[in-house]
């Protein structure tokens, strides 16, 4: 049977307490990852033949982050659970099919789950599904009231009477609807109901007062109903995604020295013998291969990291690392960098824009942007390659076996040559041919006593 699927992403999430203009709960992120793409994964694993957000009239932060995961519908008036819902029904090509309905703050859903509520909606040839979950404080939560298994009625919670209050199994918000009974459903839910908010729930009790076989499905993992309606909640969900994904990397030969401070994206690759130390954040669409120590204290985001390299205090973003590197401590690189093999890239240096060859070293104290540094290169401690003039970035390019003398600044666009030599201390702005000597500053003099001279004077000024 043909399977579609809506997510419900319009929600203003006011107890999020944003005073941002374009706040979106949808967009708050987890583990680095904006919760609704956990949601839309999830979905994707089913396999459906549609897939459709409905999102709010000016959502344009949704709209960015799902506009090439999704199809969007906009919801010009936003009144509730049951008229976004309707406003997705035209999208429903398949009127024999069945839908699947999420909410966009139910990031630690999972596709196995998914897969077994639809399972169950099939098997016992229901017109409409909910997912349930037995929480032990269900206050908040509108309750599955039943008598024999048959649903007799979903009740919010500020309609609770004493009995149906002390009812424990919750609706979590995830459906599976017939088609064809989602369609007739509103057709005489919004002729005998005059609710300026309806919601699904109410849908579904028209829909049992027609006769229509509305069945339960109890989730396994209540956690995986996690509502995320504040930040209190979101760090509740942060830490089981934090849990869940550090378990799998773990049983699949990744070791994690201190899960409790590892916080790894849902999409992070990490393969067999890599070690991650403590205080470590590994974010983004970033590949790591095999057997390389990444910690502690270090911060990766976007990056595609070889075999056996030794990271440590580190903060890089958007960067290719080949294999059998040392890098850091107390590096900081970005915006494109490419590290090839047996490099030293050390203590306190920042690259930006930078590709370094094989063997090379930048040991300590540089800052190397916009510049190609070829193969068995030496960076001295303290070089500064100037790339920007205030208006304009240029580069530079050092090409294979260069020396660069410590405390040198090469100012861009000048290119060193291979084999050539840049003296200590020297300023370059011109370029150094193949094998020659650079070489640029003032001829040292020495003023005999002149030190006191010169304090004199300061102290005259005083």
């Amino acid at each position: 049977m043909e399977l579609s699927a809506i997510i419900l992403a319009g929600g203003k999430g006011a107890r999020m307490k944003s005073l941002r203009p374009d706040f979106s709960k949808a967009a708050m992120p987890i583990l680095g990852k904006p919760m609704i793409l956990y949601v839309i994964d999830a979905l994707k694993g089913l396999e459906p033949i549609g897939l459709v957000a409905v999102i709010g009239p000016k959502d344009t932060v949704i709209e960015g982050i799902i506009k090439n995961e999704t199809a969007i519908i906009h919801e010009p008036n936003q009144k509730g659970t049951g008229s976004a819902l309707r406003s997705a029904q035209e999208a429903i090509k398949e009127k024999g099919g069945i839908t699947i309905v999420c909410r966009s703050d139910t990031p630690l859903i999972t596709t196995k789950t998914l897969k077994a509520l639809v399972s169950s909606h099939l098997t016992n040839h229901n017109d409409v599904t909910v997912l349930s979950a037995n929480y032990d404080d269900p206050y908040g939560f509108s309750r599955i009231k039943k008598e024999q298994g048959r649903v007799l009625k979903i009740v919010n919670q500020r309609d609770c009477s004493l009995e149906e209050d002390t009812i424990h199994e919750v609706n979590a918000g995830i459906y599976v609807f017939n088609n064809f009974v989602l369609e007739e459903g509103f057709e005489r839910f919004f002729k005998e109901e005059s609710n300026q908010e309806p919601s699904i729930s109410d849908l579904i009790n028209v829909l049992i007062e027609n006769q229509m076989k509305v069945g339960v499905f109890l989730s396994a993992d209540k956690m995986e109903t996690i509502d995320v309606n504040d930040r209190y909640v979101l760090s509740k969900a942060e830490k089981a995604m934090r849990e869940r994904i550090n378990k799998r990397l773990m049983l699949s030969g990744v070791t994690i020295a201190d899960p409790d401070t590892t916080y790894i994206g849902a999409d992070v690759v990490i393969q067999n013998d890599t070690t991650i130390y403590p205080n470590t954040t590994i974010f983004g669409d970033s590949r790591i291969g095999r057997d390389n120590l990444i910690g502690p204290d270090t911060y990766l985001n976007n990056v595609k990291i070889g075999n056996q390299n030794k990271i440590t205090f580190s903060h890089i973003d958007d960067c290719v690392i080949g294999s059998f590197n040392e890098l850091g401590p107390y590096l900081r690189m970005r915006n494109g960098c490419v590290i090839k093999d047996k490099t030293l890239i050390g203590n306190f240096n920042e690259l930006k824009n930078a590709r370094v060859g094989s063997v090379s070293r930048a040991s300590h104290l540089s800052y190397l942007g916009d510049v190609t540094i070829g193969e068995d290169v030496n960076i001295g401690c303290g070089t500064i390659v100037a790339n920007f003039d205030g208006v304009n970035k240029f580069s530079s390019v050092i090409k294979d076996k260069a020396f660069v003398g410590s405390g040198s600044t090469i100012i861009s666009p000048v290119t060193v040559g291979e084999d050539a030599f840049i003296a200590a201390g020297s300023v370059i702005n011109h370029d150094v041919g193949d094998g020659d000597m650079g070489i640029a500053r003032a001829r040292q003099e020495n003023k005999e006593k002149y030190s006191a001279v010169l304090k004199n004077k300061a102290l005259s000024k005083k």
